[in-house]
């Protein structure tokens, strides 16, 4: 009908795409470039704060660099980020930079429909301001779905302290391969915050693609704390050697302590060493990219599994 035809100019894309992927995704090749010399770094960069969006790199390479995201299959350019250096956190005998994003761009959609989209969703960002979670400016979460052309897996992190339990979802994850350590970035005003960097201490429930439901709905405990672990609707079992509960139905588990977090704009970026990392199952795991690359994907029939 004429209206499937014409939604497409007149509706934004999602800005995201939750989608089903089994690990390790080779979809995306993440390149960092600076001085004519150029480094894979597609498992050595994550995201370290939304407002500002700053990305983490455990590689000091320039005060000015550019991070290229490839399409594996088709060698296509998806789109780049300009990033300028602000910080560099020194942990033992690892380092990581923390820069800023400048500017951003992607290539998953064609010229015009690029620039209208951008619009549309701009438009739409701004008109509904007040309920956008993220608290971003609409040309910053442009610039995120460009950092989302890789993949970003949605895990379930476990807290467990004397005065609070709680667990609840996040994707602003992932390892820094160089430095050995692992990174995630929780929002500062997040009620369990305070009790991680104390007890420094959390474990990761890499969770199937099929418990999106089970595991969106748990977004209320980065306000509330859970009151009863047996109040979850899934099966839980102690983690190997924290004894912090996790999900028994999970992918794989992860513990993690914590040796480094610091303010960062809105958020906190928090640094730990993994301490153990059991495999469980096979499967896709739940994981989150832009809505314009799942497009791009579609068109080429590689389109990634939808949840």
């Amino acid at each position: 009908m004429w209206k499937d035809w014409i939604r497409p100019f007149v509706r934004p894309l999602p800005q995201w795409s939750p989608v089903a992927i089994v690990p390790p995704s080779h979809a995306v090749t993440a390149t960092l470039h600076w001085d004519g010399q150029s480094m894979d770094v597609t498992t050595d960069h994550t995201v370290a704060s939304l407002n500002p969006l700053m990305i983490a790199i455990s590689f000091d390479a320039s005060e000015q660099v550019m991070l290229e995201y490839n399409d594996n299959a088709t060698g296509k350019l998806l789109g780049l980020l300009r990033l300028s250096r602000t910080a560099l956190i020194a942990i033992q005998d690892a380092s990581v930079a923390i820069y800023h994003v400048e500017a951003g761009e992607h290539h998953c959609l064609a010229w015009p429909r690029r620039s209208w989209n951008t619009w549309l969703q701009n438009r739409s960002m701004l008109k509904n301001r007040a309920s956008n979670h993220l608290n971003m400016a609409p040309l910053a979460a442009q610039q995120l779905m460009v950092a989302y052309l890789c993949p970003r897996p949605v895990v379930l992190v476990s807290v467990d302290a004397p005065g609070q339990q709680n667990i609840f979802p996040m994707d602003l994850i992932g390892p820094l391969k160089r430095s050995g350590l692992f990174s995630f970035a929780l929002r500062s005003t997040n009620v369990s915050e305070p009790v991680m960097r104390e007890v420094r201490r959390v474990v990761l429930s890499n969770v199937p693609a099929a418990m999106k439901g089970i595991v969106y709905k748990l977004s209320v405990h980065h306000k509330e704390p859970l009151q009863d672990w047996n109040a979850l609707p899934f099966p839980i079992r102690p983690s190997k050697e924290f004894g912090i509960p996790a999900v028994v139905e999970a992918l794989r588990i992860q513990e993690l302590n914590i040796v480094h977090s610091q303010v960062i704009g809105l958020h906190t970026f928090f640094l730990g060493h993994v301490v153990s990392d059991e495999h469980w199952a096979e499967g896709a795991q739940l994981h989150h990219t832009a809505g314009f690359h799942q497009i791009y994907r579609q068109r080429q029939d590689m389109a990634f599994a939808e949840v």
